[in-house]
């Protein structure tokens, strides 16, 4: 069993910045690839980065130079760091990850709301 457990979500005004965090725990042998995704009210839940193993990313286009991912791979965790937030950022956060342990498994997080307003 693996459990990601999310933390760093809140609001605050555009232009501000917020830091996500992600930590897995569990039977981990390997974590593949860790990511975060959002989802808002009514919509589907997007992708926002990944970051691989060997520490290659990828970006959805919106929060390109914006955001950026970075892991720690001895502590299992996943980190997003998001700055010049805009009230479209608005979301609840989900943390994703791909895992090796008795199998491969897909595991997600609960999830933390990040809202943006003034």
């Amino acid at each position: 069993q693996v459990q990601l457990v999310e933390s760093g979500g809140g609001s605050v005004q555009p232009g501000g910045s917020l830091r996500l965090s992600c930590a897995a725990s569990g039977v981990i042998v390997r974590i593949h690839v860790m990511g975060w995704f959002r989802q808002s009210p009514g919509k589907q839940r997007d992708l926002v980065a990944t970051i691989v193993n060997g520490g290659a990313t990828n970006y959805a286009d919106s929060v390109k130079g914006r955001f950026t991912i970075s892991r720690d791979n001895a502590k299992n965790t996943v980190y997003l760091q998001m700055n010049s937030l805009r009230p479209d950022d608005t979301a609840v956060y989900y943390c994703e990850a791909i895992v090796s342990s008795d199998t491969v498994l897909e595991v997600w997080g609960q999830g933390t709301l990040v809202t943006v307003s003034s």
